[in-house]
């Protein structure tokens, strides 16, 4: 089969289209025939040699599929050959086909194409998982997500207009994507390179009470706005450290407001966790895209010889929403 290789860690200039073997799906397991991924920031930090997948998963690119299942492995029930389905993989995305677990298959609503179904496992389950199964986000709540534009917060924006519509946004986003964050939901939206700290915005849209929850993937650069802003047993949420991962913690500031720091991975969890979330996602969140209540937003779809290009937009930051990648 083809699929996205390596040759070596480093630039954009590793990757290379080659042929390989058709992985063989396990106990437990489907192959996928995939007929679209998408591109995420892990990915990246992968191709740099950063981020090995976890033992036993594909070193092929790539976190999630859409495509149709190709065969069963042994155990299967509930899912048949040429099944449309979307899942996470732990790796192996980047190919014609893909081996995932079925517990963590999800079903593509008739009304999503491939390439909206591709966007929907990593980013739309991060947001939700994080936002409100960790997070414990409600209605009449107020939240921050950080980096406006990428495929977690438009995600995550949507996903809190769709399922609580009474939670206040706020969004830190560069000034180039400014209005689009605010098109798509955005209550207020700040400038993060005129306002690296974010406190005094914070709370003045919120009348000095703070917020509830904050999912953050900068790290070390904003736990101390991060902390400033929560509310009185708020919850900052971290998905990512691309500012560093050492930083000064006021921990009287925090004892005192009750407040929680959570840091949270999905790929790295065993399969039983993963299908867990997997499956509230099918029942709480998944009838929204089928309705099309949230329709995933695609910066643009490139074809497999165009990987290079995929990574160069996400590098430069030049895509709102999803990198879509379509394989076949």
């Amino acid at each position: 089969m083809k699929a996205v290789l390596m040759e070596g860690f480093g630039g954009i200039e590793v990757l290379k289209v080659g042929e390989v073997a058709t992985p063989v799906p396990g106990e437990g397991q489907v192959l996928v025939k995939v007929h679209a991924t998408s591109i995420n920031r892990p990915d990246l930090v992968q191709r740099e040699g950063k981020y090995p997948p976890p033992p036993g998963d594909s070193e092929i690119l790539g976190l999630e599929v859409a495509g149709t299942i190709e065969s069963l492995g042994a155990g299967v029930t509930g899912w048949q050959v040429g099944d449309r389905v979307l899942s996470l993989v732990g790796g192996g995305g980047y190919a014609e086909y893909a081996v995932a677990y079925a517990s963590h298959l999800m079903p593509i609503p008739e009304s999503m194409s491939f390439e909206e179904a591709a966007c929907v496992c990593e980013s739309y389950i991060t947001a939700f998982s994080n936002l409100f199964m960790i997070g414990g986000l409600q209605d009449h709540n107020t939240t921050i997500i950080h980096g406006g534009g990428g495929g977690v917060n438009t995600a995550g924006i949507q996903l809190c207009r769709a399922l609580v519509p009474d939670t206040k946004i706020i969004v830190t986003a560069h000034p180039s994507k400014i209005k689009r964050v605010q098109e798509l939901g955005a209550d207020l939206v700040i400038d993060f390179t005129t306002t690296p700290d974010f406190t005094d915005a914070v709370k003045e849209f919120t009348n000095k009470k703070g917020v509830d929850v904050i999912l953050d993937h900068v790290g070390a650069k904003y736990l101390a706005p991060n902390m400033n802003s929560l509310a009185y047993a708020g919850r900052l949420v971290i998905i990512g450290i691309i500012s560093g991962i050492k930083a000064e913690l006021n921990l009287a500031l925090m004892m005192v407001k009750r407040q929680q720091i959570i840091g949270s991975v999905l790929r790295s969890r065993p399969v039983k966790d993963k299908a867990a979330i997997v499956a509230e996602f099918t029942k709480t969140a998944l009838p929204k895209f089928a309705d099309r209540t949230i329709v995933p937003v695609i910066e643009r779809v490139f074809t497999l010889d165009q990987v290079a290009e995929t990574h160069r937009m996400m590098e430069e930051d030049q895509h709102f929403g999803k990198i879509v990648l379509k394989i076949r």
